[in-house]
C-alpha cells in the first residue's frame, strides 16, 4: 500500500502537498515496490503527466537540457554560480520532488537529497518518494524512523516546512 508521512508530525498537510499524494496514490498499482522492480526514473516517468497537470516542471531525461536546475548559489549580478538538480518542481519553485529506489538508503541518497532542498533557493517542502522495501530492507520505514529522529532530537533545523516521505 502506498505509505506517506508529513514531517515534522505537527503540520497538517496542505492541499499543493495532498496533490502530490493523489498522484503517487493514482498510479500505485503501476509504481509498488513489491511488485515491481523499477527504478526511479521509471517511477517518475509514470507520475510525470500527473505532475505536470498540476504545473510541476519534471526530468525528462539525464542531458542537460532534461534536468530540473534549482539555483543554490548566486554570483554577480545575480547569475547562477551553482545549483542542484531535482526530479521535480511545482511551478512557483516551492515544492521539489525527488524519487528514489535502489539506492534511497543503501547508499543514504536520501540524505543527499535533504541537504540540497535545503539549499536550494525557495524550496518550502521536499517529496521524498523511496520504495517500501528494497531486497528485504524496508526503506520507508528506515527513512521514516530518520526523519523522526531528526524532528524530535530538534537538534537540527531545518529551513524546510516539511519533508514528505512517500513510500511506493
Amino acid at each position: 500500500m502506498l505509505n506517506y508521512q508529513l514531517f515534522p508530525r505537527y503540520h497538517a498537510v496542505t492541499k499543493e502537498i495532498q496533490d502530490v499524494i493523489d498522484c503517487f496514490a493514482a498510479e500505485y498499482q503501476k509504481i509498488r515496490s513489491d511488485m515491481k522492480n523499477l527504478e526511479s526514473n521509471e517511477v517518475l516517468h509514470i507520475i510525470a503527466p500527473r505532475l505536470e497537470s498540476l504545473s510541476f516542471t519534471v526530468e525528462t531525461g539525464k542531458s542537460l537540457a532534461e534536468k530540473i536546475t534549482v539555483p543554490v548559489l548566486f554570483g554577480l549580478n545575480n547569475s547562477v554560480e551553482k545549483s542542484f538538480n531535482a526530479d521535480a518542481l511545482s511551478g512557483d519553485g516551492k515544492i521539489v520532488i525527488e524519487v528514489e529506489a535502489g539506492r534511497a538508503t543503501a547508499n543514504n541518497q536520501f540524505l543527499k537529497d535533504i541537504f540540497q532542498a535545503c539549499m536550494m533557493f525557495g524550496t518550502e517542502y521536499l517529496v521524498l518518494a523511496v520504495r517500501n522495501e528494497y531486497r528485504g530492507q524496508k526503506d520507508f520505514k528506515t527513512v521514516y524512523t530518520f526523519l523522526e529522529v531528526l524532528y524530535i532530537s530538534n537538534r537540527i533545523k531545518l529551513p524546510l516546512k516539511g519533508i514528505l516521505l512517500v513510500g511506493y
